[in-house]
């Protein structure tokens, strides 16, 4: 679900440019970007440089790439905002773990801001309020049918990804799915920033502190779980899908030429 989801970024960013490409080299793209990117850290530059490649021999220019990976990074963080948010109004408490002392008050108005942020962003849609403008580079509001998916889409892959790691934990002192998103949205954003290959550590370390009821050893072993299902194991299937790509690639030249 979560690497579906990721498919959909790429979808949904193509339709806003307004330029067709396959369904199956979209998904075939995504998969490779996010799974290569995730494991070798500094994701936007390793996405980056594995989208240019791809998509420019789809005929996509630098700049309408630059804008593609604006979109799809602009979704992931939409999907997180709307999530956070809804978790802090839910569970109050889970802001305590992270930061102690903090009110249940504070961590739903932290929440109901972050909503806030996202019925501003719908709202600039409907409206079609004037575009941003940075030297040759344009950014529109979407039209309000692709700003409804992101807000489908963008939650979906975070979801998908925090419900490995809670199916993966025992049943005793599991803190239920709610808790585990909210920690999984902070610790894999925190991961993402540190641009450490995996977030290696990172996730670790935020997860081990921040479940005290459940033993150390157990929440290893899930996020080694998570690791596997969520980053090796589509790290590998990607690295092969990238030498049949270049392989092609390299074939039509020579036929061309």
């Amino acid at each position: 679900m979560a690497y579906a989801a990721l498919a959909g970024y790429d979808a949904l960013a193509l339709r806003y440019l307004g330029r067709r490409v396959g369904r199956l080299f979209i998904t075939l793209t995504s998969f490779t970007t996010y799974a290569l990117s995730h494991n070798l850290g500094a994701s936007v530059l390793s996405g980056s440089l594995i989208r240019y490649r791809a998509y420019s021999s789809k005929g996509l220019t630098g700049l309408e790439i630059g804008q593609l990976i604006a979109f799809c990074s602009f979704t992931f963080a939409l999907g997180t905002v709307i999530l956070t948010g809804i978790v802090l109004i839910l569970d109050p408490t889970i802001a305590i773990r992270f930061f102690d002392h903090t009110s249940p008050q504070l961590a739903r108005g932290v929440g109901a801001f972050l909503l806030l942020l996202v019925i501003a962003y719908v709202y600039g849609s409907w409206r079609q309020l004037k575009p941003f403008k940075i030297g040759p580079l344009k950014i529109e509001y979407p039209n309000l049918r692709i700003v409804m998916l992101q807000l489908i889409i963008g939650p979906l892959e975070l979801l998908g990804a925090a419900a490995i790691i809670y199916f993966a934990l025992p049943h005793i002192g599991n803190p239920g799915y709610l808790t585990i998103l909210g920690l999984f949205l902070l610790s894999f954003s925190a991961a993402l920033i540190s641009s450490a290959p995996g977030g290696l550590g990172v996730l670790e370390l935020l997860f081990v502190n921040s479940l005290p009821e459940v033993p150390a050893s157990d929440v290893l072993a899930a996020l080694i779980v998570f690791r596997l299902l969520y980053l090796l194991i589509p790290f590998a299937a990607s690295l092969v899908i990238v030498l049949l790509f270049e392989r092609n690639l390299l074939k039509a030249q020579r036929n061309a030429a």
